[in-house]
């Protein structure tokens, strides 16, 4: 199944570190959107990481699940594969 992970966490060692296991689910599209296609398994995987990484009162994340019409709906504009870190090589 596919979904969108979303999530706003203000403090920056939390925020870092669901985000390095979202990379594990998923594949980034925005900073701090995610697209994934996982299995029931892996979603109570998913489920269980992120409850273990946030702080419920100050922390947001959002799971939806996409069904495929509406996945084959989806519009992107801007880069095709969407956004990731860039290393940054100086020759």
């Amino acid at each position: 199944m596919l979904l969108i992970v979303s999530y706003d966490i203000p403090d920056d060692k939390r925020r870092t570190k669901l985000a390095k296991k979202l990379c594990g689910f998923g594949k980034r599209v925005q900073y701090s959107v995610f697209e994934c296609d996982l299995t029931l398994k892996q979603l109570a995987e998913l489920k269980t990481t992120i409850k273990k990484i946030i702080h419920t009162d100050d922390d947001s994340v959002r799971i939806y699940k996409l069904c495929q019409t509406c996945a084959d709906e989806i519009t992107s504009y801007g880069p095709k594969l969407g956004w990731e870190e860039r290393e940054v090589f100086i020759v």
